[in-house]
Parts: C-alpha cells; sequence; structure tokens
C-alpha cells in the first residue's frame, strides 16, 4: 500500500496562503497602500502588526470555543444526570456562558494579605500563555496554520508545559493550604503523564519520520495511522487517558478535587484570574484534542481524503475533535474519581510500560517488519493476555475467601 511506505519521503510544504498568517500579514501590509504608489510601512511595523493579527486569531477562537464548551459541558452533564441544565438566560441557556463571562468581568479582585503578589499575578498569565501557544502551530484544514513549522509537535508539547509552572505558582504563591496541596499533586501528576503522553505520539513521529504536524496529516490520505499500525492503535487511547491527566480533568482531577481541598489551586483566586485557570482548562481540553485527530486519526483526510479542499478538510477536523471532546465530557461525568496513589500507578506501571512497547513495535515496523504481522503479533499478544487474565480469575474464584494466589 503506498501510502504505507512514505514515511521516509520527503516532504514538501504545500502553498500557505491563509496558513502562515504572520508570513501572509506582512506580505500583504507591504504592498501599495491608497493613491501613493510604492507606499507602504516599514518593516519594523509591518511584522508587530502581522503578529497581533495572528495573535487577535488564535485569541478569538480560544474565547469561542471555550464559552461553546463551557454551555456544552453543563448541557451535556444535566442530561446524564436526568437534569436540564441551563434553560434560564436565552434560549435552552444559551447565553449562559456569554452572562458568566461578564460577571466574573466585574467580579471583585481579592488578593490575600499573605500572599506572594508578582507570583500570585503571574501565575494564571502563565497558565494561560502556555495553553495559548500552541494554537500557533496546529494546523485547521489544508494549508491552514498560523506557523508551518518542521518541528510543530515537538513546539505544541514544549510549551503546553508552561502550565504545569504556573499552576505551581499559583498554589504556593497563595500560601494556602489547599493551593499549596493542589499545587504539589500538579507537580507529580502533570508532569508525570506528560512523559507517557509524549512516548505515545512518538510512536507516531516514528511511523511518519515528522515532527510536521501537516505532514503527519498528509501521510494518513486514505487510512489513519490507528489503522496503518496496531502499535499506532493503542498508543491512540495511551494518549488520551494522559491527556485526560494532563488537563486534569475527571476522574484525574485530583489537583483540584473540591470534596478534599475547596478548589486545589485556584481556591484564592476570584475574578479574571480565576477566569484565566477555567479558559486553560478548556483550551487545554482543544489543544490535546487535536493533537490526538491530526496525529493518530488522520486529520483532516479521513474518512475523504481533503487535501486540495480545506472546507471538507476543516469539517472532517471538526467532528473528530468535537467527537473527542465529548467522550472528555462524557468520562468526567462517567467515572468516579481515582486516588492520587492510583493516578501515579496507572502512569508509571500501566501507561508508562505499554507506551515503550509500542515505540519499540513502531520502530520495528518503520526498520521494514510489514504492517501485517505486525497485526498478527498484536492480535496473538492480546489473545495471550486474554487468557491469562481469565485463568486468573478462574484461580481466584476457586479460592476460599481470604486466601489469595
Amino acid at each position: 500500500m503506498p501510502e504505507m511506505t512514505t514515511a521516509t519521503a520527503a516532504f514538501a510544504a504545500p502553498p500557505n496562503p491563509f496558513g502562515d498568517l504572520i508570513a501572509t500579514t506582512q506580505q500583504a501590509l507591504t504592498q501599495p497602500m491608497g493613491p501613493w504608489p510604492g507606499a507602504h510601512l516599514p518593516d519594523w511595523v509591518i511584522f508587530p502588526l502581522a503578529m497581533l493579527a495572528a495573535c487577535a486569531a488564535v485569541l478569538g477562537f480560544i474565547a469561542v470555543s471555550a464559552m461553546v464548551l463551557i454551555y456544552l459541558e453543563r448541557k451535556i452533564s444535566g442530561h446524564i444526570q436526568s437534569r436540564l441544565g441551563p434553560m434560564r438566560t436565552g434560549w435552552h441557556g444559551i447565553l449562559q456562558s456569554i452572562a458568566d463571562a461578564i460577571k466574573l468581568l466585574f467580579k471583585e479582585d481579592l488578593v490575600p494579605d499573605a500572599s506572594h503578589r508578582f507570583l500570585y499575578s503571574f501565575a494564571p498569565v502563565l497558565v494561560f500563555v502556555g495553553a495559548l501557544t500552541p494554537f500557533a502551530a496546529i494546523p485547521f484544514a489544508p494549508n491552514v496554520v498560523v506557523a508551518n513549522m518542521s518541528l510543530g509537535l515537538f513546539y505544541i508539547l514544549a510549551f503546553a508545559s508552561l502550565e504545569v509552572i504556573g499552576v505551581l505558582a499559583a498554589g504556593w504563591a497563595t500560601s494556602s493550604k489547599w493551593s499549596l496541596y493542589g499545587g504539589m499533586r500538579v507537580g507529580a501528576q502533570m508532569m508525570s503523564y506528560e512523559i507517557p503522553l509524549s512516548l505515545s505520539v512518538l510512536v507516531v513521529v516514528a511511523l511518519a519520520g515528522s515532527l510536521n504536524m501537516s505532514e503527519i496529516a498528509n501521510q494518513q490520505l486514505y487510512i489513519p495511522f490507528v489503522i496503518q499500525s496496531p502499535w499506532a492503535l493503542v498508543a491512540f487511547f495511551l494518549f488520551y487517558i494522559s491527556a485526560l491527566a494532563s488537563a486534569k480533568r475527571a476522574p484525574f482531577d485530583l489537583p483540584e478535587a473540591e470534596s478534599e481541598l475547596v478548589s486545589g489551586f485556584h481556591t484564592e483566586y476570584s475574578g479574571m484570574r480565576f477566569a484565566y485557570f477555567f479558559l486553560a482548562e478548556y483550551t487545554s481540553m482543544v489543544v490535546l484534542s487535536a493533537i490526538g485527530a491530526i496525529v493518530f486519526l488522520g486529520g483532516w483526510n479521513f474518512p475523504f481524503r481533503a487535501d486540495t479542499s480545506p472546507w471538507l478538510g476543516a469539517g472532517q477536523l471538526f467532528v473528530k475533535v468535537a467527537a473527542l471532546l465529548f467522550v472528555m465530557i462524557w468520562v468526567r461525568w462517567t467515572i468516579p474519581r481515582v486516588r492520587i496513589d492510583q493516578v501515579m500507578y496507572i502512569c508509571l506501571k500501566v501507561l508508562l510500560p505499554m507506551a515503550l512497547v509500542c515505540l519499540i513495535g513502531a520502530t520495528l515496523q518503520v526498520v521494514g517488519v510489514p504492517a501485517w504481522i505486525m497485526w498478527i503479533v498484536f492480535a496473538a499478544i492480546v489473545t495471550g493476555i486474554t487468557i491469562t487474565g481469565r485463568r486468573i480469575e478462574k484461580v481466584r474464584a476457586t479460592q476460599p475467601a481470604g486466601q489469595t494466589a
């Protein structure tokens, strides 16, 4: 199958009329302006304007996405729990997110007397920047990306790690025991789950031979990597579980466990500073869902090839991201919270070894082992694990109560 053997092929980035937004804005601003032929803005004005245009586009997308997600989470959780959710502010409560944003904008901004004022003010900004900057390298459709970076996936994962530092600073700066406990949990949880998350992504990087997000998507014109390789299929589930923990979503929402820590690391925050943390959480959900859709599920190219149709590609990518976001919301209101020791056990003794096995399997596939052989090996491993598990259950069922094997 030719699509599965192009991992080492050279990739030439396609023309990017909208995507390279900074370069496009620079080019537009250097064109002759008004009735004066040849007049143009100087370079020291053009670049900041191009940067502002890119930031405005990303900020607008983030703001709208967060408000829509907050509304959908309330409605979905309401129906899961046999409730209606927001109903009074607008038709079926559709204006509730806007009302909440206005409320937070005018809410009193309180600063604890014992807090470290600089870190207290800087932490929400750092968390939000860590959630904002990855959008620069995420392609939304063919040729639609702010900056088409050759190391785009590395850039996304690197800047997403800034959120950990901001949350740690927020937990320490408020001089509150509840916030400090939440911050320490974040330090243990988020930094630990970044390891299996990165290893699961490396599986596809090995198969694609590139860190460029557009190239990874273009290598899935007909078949996504979760079908091309069994190791990518397992890596996708590992990535998604790690993404839930990295985004502090239930059942891994221990850093802000309201039943134990009041509100965790942002207990002492109010007004717009609290809104930054809230916005960063939903932004991280969108970023991680977009990575999963592009890297594992074919991006904009599956089930229909859309490398020449930006609208079709954007629609297909939107459906995949929306499906992953829906599962995140569904899981939050379905599965109970796990203990902190269980969180670390899942990361270090389950996800991490499985991610390493997937990476080794993907490496073998890259060096020449056919995909069909890998699927046979994978099926044999799954069958062996299933049979062993059933035998262990039978042995335990035949033992008297209180005895172990």
